[in-house]
């Protein structure tokens, strides 16, 4: 969670940010890519997204970028949802949603209503992307201390509120596996035995964060928990793709316990060796906070070194088990900090170029922590996506605000053009891996360099990214091809603070709180991903771009040999 002594210096912050001429001449930056030298594949791991809200998939806007993700990478991006077994009224809140799958009749008989989940998953499906399907929570029925059980969380209460009902264990074991049997069972009846088996399925949410958190019950409560979900699913569809276990970070002992346990220990539900795994899940979260120097105004400070030693940490527990190392790894929410629905000015920075530059660096860095610890990462899920009919630009971290894709998004459509075999880069401005996992980016900027081949074409994402969301020089980068006989650029698309944001063009209206349809027209073009001029270049294999403070730059160059 960010720490902040003062939203009003903020706000000041971030204007004067906005305002500061930039006084100081460009430095140069050479960075060098080998299209020759292959390091391995550039697998979509980006392809993650998720919410606390499942209702709001089908809502308005939720449902407009749904089909913004899907048309990234159709039939391949997935989509994971807490609440999908929430009791309730089935209408959305914020860190809340319900679906009502289960109730109990006057006489103590299960009772199946189908009707959210199917609407859930339906819209899932029709834009494009599958489910990932979080099996929890507890339905009130079901659970062994069932009161109070909707919470009241609102932004600036207590997080510890959100924590009733829902989360604990059921007071029957069997009477869960039968429920999730019903779900998988339905699945498959209503999609298909194939399409429901390609999806994910887990079991609950950070069960590791006992007792506060999200799970109210013992480590081995919880591991009995997965085993009958996993029985329960793989009773329905046979081929279905399991694991976890969704720890809040790399999850330490409680994740090596796990693992361990699914290997060799007794399956609670089975009585036989082991509990099926397909895929290994943690978290790992950023630690912004709010900074402000003697005679300095305040302003935030991004903590990137965190995330990525999470991930570093969370690599070593699988690398430590040698029947795992190539086992898939999802990084199950992947983000700055940890609450998506807390809002105000001292969130405003996911509006624009910083969370969108920070999302760039980290990424890139995640390759290199694979490559470091000889596993295999499949996904980074960024647990972000929107929130219905409340004020734009309000400081939710999501993609887009009232229907209007905010900066990060447009990284991500960064991201899906990419594809091939990534290729070697160096840049005389990127962060080492190992400075950047210990101390961040505090003095000099990062300006690095994800760069892959596919086929006679070369795709290099170049980013200037900094810790702190201050003003600074821009970055003079001088692209040079090795084994190319030149720099033959055919597009270019930028995300900075003048292009592809439509934050810094609601600013420049004066923050409207109700835009007009002019406006709002004019806020949807300055969220798409703008084609920028192509950079300069001659006749070598070099070409010069200026890539401004928190700027990301995606180039496709065509491959010519000498």
């Amino acid at each position: 969670m960010i720490r902040v002594t003062s939203i009003g210096l903020l706000f000041a912050g971030m204007l004067a940010w906005a305002d500061a001429a930039r006084c100081d001449e460009a430095f140069p930056v050479e960075v060098t890519v080998n299209a020759s030298a292959e390091i391995g594949p550039l697998r979509p791991v980006w392809r993650y997204f998720g919410a606390d809200e499942p209702n709001y998939v089908y809502m308005k806007d939720g449902e407009k970028l749904l089909e913004t993700l899907g048309g990234l990478k159709p039939g391949e991006v997935f989509f994971r949802p807490h609440n999908l077994l929430t009791s309730g009224d089935k209408t959305p809140a914020l860190k809340w949603g319900s679906t009502n799958v289960y109730t109990e009749d006057e006489k103590g008989r299960p009772v199946y209503d189908w009707e959210v989940v199917d609407r859930i998953f339906d819209t899932l499906l029709a834009a494009g992307v599958k489910p990932y399907v979080e099996i929890g929570f507890m339905p009130e029925a079901l659970s062994s201390r069932p009161k109070p059980y909707r919470h009241e969380w609102r932004p600036g209460l207590p997080y510890s509120d959100i924590m009733t009902g829902w989360r604990y264990p059921p007071e029957d074991m069997k009477e869960w596996e039968e429920l999730v049997y019903q779900l998988a069972t339905h699945c498959k009846e209503r999609y298909g035995a194939d399409e429901a088996a390609s999806w994910y399925w887990e079991t609950w949410n950070e069960a590791n964060m006992h007792p506060g958190g999200y799970w109210g019950g013992t480590r081995d409560e919880f591991f009995a928990l997965h085993d009958h979900t996993v029985t329960a699913v793989r009773r329905a569809l046979p081929t279905a793709r399991v694991g976890g276990p969704h720890t809040a970070g790399d999850g330490g002992d409680f994740t090596r316990a796990f693992l361990e346990h699914c290997l060799r220990g007794e399956n609670h539900a089975t009585g036989e060796k082991g509990t099926p795994l397909d895929f290994i899940a943690f978290h790992a979260k950023g630690a912004p906070r709010w900074t402000a120097g003697q005679g300095e105004e305040g302003h935030i400070r991004m903590g990137i070194a965190a995330q990525l030693a999470t991930v570093d940490r969370g690599f070593g527990i699988v690398a430590s088990f040698d029947e795992l190392k190539q086992t898939p790894i999802i990084i199950g929410e992947y983000d700055p900090e940890g609450c998506a629905a807390c809002q105000g000015s001292q969130f405003s920075y996911r509006n624009g170029s910083v969370y969108s530059s920070y999302t760039a660096a980290s990424f890139a860095r995640l390759y290199e922590l694979e490559d470091k610890h000889g596993v295999r990462l499949d996904g980074a899920l960024t647990w972000a996506f929107e929130f219905e009919d409340q004020p734009y630009f309000a400081g939710f971290r999501q993609l887009a605000s009232n229907g209007v894709p905010l900066p990060v998004l447009n990284v991500f459509r960064m991201l899906a053009k990419m594809g091939g075999e990534r290729v070697e880069t160096s840049s005389t401005s990127q962060v080492a891996l190992e400075a950047i996992v210990e101390r961040g980016v505090r003095d000099k900027p990062d300006v690095g360099c994800l760069a892959s081949r596919d086929g006679d074409h070369l795709w290099v994402l170049l980013w200037h990214y900094h810790d702190d969301d201050v003003a600074g020089p821009d970055a003079k980068v001088s692209l040079r091809l090795e084994d190319a006989e030149r720099c033959d650029v055919e597009s270019m698309w930028r995300v900075d603070r003048e292009r592809s944001n439509a934050y810094e063009t609601w600013i420049e209206m004066g923050s409207p709180v109700a835009p007009n349809r002019e406006q709002y027209q004019q806020l949807m073009a300055a969220s798409e991903l703008y084609e920028a001029p192509k950079p300069d270049a001659d006749d070598s294999a070099t070409c010069e771009l200026t890539l401004p403070r928190q700027g990301v730059a995606l180039l496709k160059v065509a491959l010519t040999r000498p």
